[in-house]
Formats: structure tokens, C-alpha cells, sequence
């Protein structure tokens, strides 16, 4: 089983920047995509952005010019960089990874972090 877990969301002004961090732990053989995701209160989840093993981002729309994703590999950790926060932004962000705990396994499970609350005010 593969666990995530996120640090670094708070509580930030408007204009201001958060980094978020998740590390993934266990029993790990291989991740592919690692990515981030938010759900805001009364809405649907939002796929924020997304890193392949290629280091190939997909970043949405709503974040673009203002969010960054790196990864950093020998860790396992993936990281959202958001600047230029804006109320809008608040929300509970998630971490998902696709990976295999063995090489047994056909195919790459989804896992998801606990969530950490990002609240921006204006």
C-alpha cells in the first residue's frame, strides 16, 4: 500500500503564496502521474495539476500562470507552488498518485492524501 501525506496549507491574503508539499511512503515499486487536486465546499473536485514520470505537466486553466508542480523523484514527493492566491483558491486541497506496490501488480491503483485546507482572504 502506498500513503500519501500533504503539508503546508494555511491560511494566506489575497496576493500571497502557499507551497504545498506531499510525500508518498510504504510499500512503493513504482508512481507514475502525481498531481493535485481541490474541492471547494458545495462544489464538484477540480483537477489542479498534474506531473507524469516524464516531468510533463497539465495545469488547469483556472491556476494557470499562478500554480506550479514540481516532483522531485528520489523522494517521491510532489509539490504545488501557488502564488498570486486568490479567494477564489480556497478549498481542500488533495494529493493523488498512481502507483503499483509491486511488480506483481496489472496495473497502477489510485491513492489520495488526507486533504489540507488552503483558505485565502480577500
Amino acid at each position: 500500500q502506498v500513503q500519501l501525506v500533504e503539508s503546508g496549507g494555511g491560511a494566506a491574503q489575497a496576493g500571497g503564496s502557499l507551497r504545498l508539499s506531499c510525500a508518498a511512503s510504504g510499500t512503493i515499486f513504482r508512481i507514475n502521474d502525481m498531481g493535485w487536486f481541490r474541492q471547494a465546499p458545495g462544489k464538484q473536485r477540480e483537477m489542479i495539476a498534474i506531473i507524469n514520470n516524464d516531468g510533463r505537466t497539465k495545469i488547469a486553466d483556472s491556476v494557470k500562470g499562478r500554480f506550479t508542480i514540481s516532483r522531485d523523484y528520489a523522494k517521491n514527493t510532489v509539490y504545488l507552488q501557488m502564488n498570486n492566491l486568490k479567494p477564489e483558491d480556497t478549498a481542500v486541497y488533495e494529493c493523488n498518485a498512481m502507483a503499483k506496490s509491486s511488480d506483481r501488480e496489472n496495473w497502477f491503483r489510485e491513492y489520495w492524501g488526507q486533504g489540507t485546507q488552503v483558505t485565502v482572504a480577500s
